[in-house]
C-alpha cells in the first residue's frame, strides 16, 4: 500500500537531508527531537547519545551537519565539553546546547572561549526547527 497523500500540487522534492546528531540521556528529550525532525522533509536524526563520550564516538562514525547536545550528561563530560572536543575535529559543523539551564549556561559560555554555536532552552522545543534551519543557512 503506497503512502501516497495528495494530488501533484502536495508532492514534496526530497532534497538530501541534512543529518543533526542529538546527545541527551534523557530519552524522552530524544524522542521529542526524533518527532519534530521527523516531520521535517529535510532533517534527519543520524544518531542518538546518552552521554558525551557517546557523542564523540558517533558525531565521529555518522559526521553530523548539526550536533544538538545537553548541558548536563552522564560519563564525565558535559555538553560543552564535548562541543570543545568536537569543534576540533569538526569546526564548520553547528552546535546546539539544548539545556534546562539555559540561563546559567549562557553565563558561563560568556565567561569563556565556548564552541557552541548557539543556546536554546528546552522550554523553546517548538523552535528548535526555526533555530537548526538559521544554523545550517548560513
Amino acid at each position: 500500500m503506497s503512502d501516497f497523500r495528495g494530488g501533484a500540487s502536495s508532492v514534496r522534492q526530497r532534497s538530501t537531508p541534512r543529518t543533526i546528531l542529538v546527545a541527551d540521556d534523557n530519552p524522552m528529550i530524544r524522542k521529542v527531537l526524533g518527532k519534530i525532525f521527523e516531520a521535517e522533509i529535510n532533517y534527519e536524526i543520524c544518531a542518538e547519545a546518552t552521554n558525551g563520550e557517546e557523542a564523540i564516538t558517533l558525531a565521529k562514525q555518522c559526521k553530523p551537519h548539526l550536533i544538538i547536545l545537553d548541558l548536563a550528561m552522564p560519563g564525565g563530560k558535559n555538553g560543552i565539553d564535548v562541543a570543545r572536543e568536537l569543534k576540533r575535529t569538526m569546526p564548520h559543523v553547528p552546535i546546539i546546547l539544548f539545556t534546562l539551564h539555559a540561563d546559567t549556561a549562557v553565563t558561563h559560555i560568556l565567561e569563556q572561549n565556548s564552541p557552541i554555536d548557539l543556546v536554546v532552552a528546552k522550554s523553546d522545543v517548538g523552535n528548535i526547527v526555526k533555530h537548526v534551519r538559521s544554523l545550517l543557512a548560513g
